[in-house]
């Protein structure tokens, strides 16, 4: 549970991520780092990350992508900042169980924690940057945190409609029902879809040199049909789509997101397709 000296500014979130949400990300960690280990991968491998970095890790979660720079700025360091008090213990488990010394964790609310100023050189995440009530406030805070000409690197969706993965069982779940597109400026998974909004946050917070780079590498829900069945029962909007139904709807839906998922089987796991940004940016 949030620690009550904590700062919040997004009370909404901290409840979802320091509880429910939280708990189901931290149980089912290896799933979803799974699911978006292909993308990761070339994140790694953009070279943006150096030896001697200082690096935030915004939204860090259980743990993977802060330990993975950690082990890149080997000369450096790597702080991971995430709501939920879980999430943040598997992930000093593990970087424990690694043996990395040059990682340190922190729960708070990127928004209003107390980062030391100018400290970093670079801040990353990795689908976590999307969920502030007030992002200018939230990336002025980084910036802050952040190196006169230090850099920002975020992983984040595009549009909803662009994410074959999600709309495949968006469809599958329907059921009859017009289900709703989330707000393009509301605090979701796809709030940083719009480049030109993006680039008005990250101006007004201090950032130039926003650039956008598509990397729409297939999401890997599972080894094969029933373990990406298991796994998508889990994600959250996959809940909020099955909530409301009676018991014969609900059958039929979970029937059709089986052949759904069936029907994306490959070799090499159940893939669907996905679309996101890489976007980068340098602290005026």
């Amino acid at each position: 549970m949030m620690a009550a000296n904590v700062e919040i500014a997004n009370p909404e979130q901290a409840t979802a991520w320091d509880g429910h949400e939280g708990d189901n990300w931290t149980q089912h960690a290896d799933h979803y780092d799974r699911a978006g280990r292909r993308r990761w991968a070339r994140f790694l491998d953009t070279g943006l990350v150096t030896e001697r970095d200082a690096v935030l890790d915004i939204g860090c979660g259980t743990g993977r992508s802060t330990r993975d720079v950690a082990g890149i700025a080997s000369q450096g360091s790597a702080l991971g900042i995430d709501l939920s008090a879980r999430m943040l213990q598997l992930a000093r488990q593990r970087s424990v169980a690694e043996g990395l010394r040059n990682v340190t964790f922190a729960q708070g609310d990127a928004q209003v924690y107390p980062f030391a100023t100018e400290h970093f050189d670079i801040a990353i995440s990795s689908f976590g940057a999307m969920f502030f009530n007030d992002p200018v406030a939230a990336f002025s805070n980084v910036a802050r945190a952040t190196r006169p000409g230090g850099r920002l690197a975020l992983l984040v969706f595009r549009e909803l409609q662009r994410n074959d993965w999600l709309m495949a069982l968006r469809e599958a779940l329907a059921a009859g029902r017009e289900l709703p597109f989330p707000p393009p400026d509301a605090p979701t998974p796809f709030s940083f879809a719009d480049p030109e909004r993006v680039r008005g946050i990250l101006g007004a917070a201090g950032y130039a040199d926003v650039n956008f780079t598509p990397m729409n590498d297939p999401m890997d829900l599972g080894a094969d049909p029933a373990d990406a069945y298991a796994f998508a029962l889990t994600i959250g909007i996959v809940e909020d789509w099955l909530r409301g139904l009676d018991d014969h709807a609900r059958e039929q839906a979970l029937l059709r997101l089986q052949a759904t998922l069936a029907a994306h089987a490959t070799a090499d796991g159940v893939l669907l397709g996905s679309a996101a940004w890489l976007i980068t940016a340098r602290r005026s």
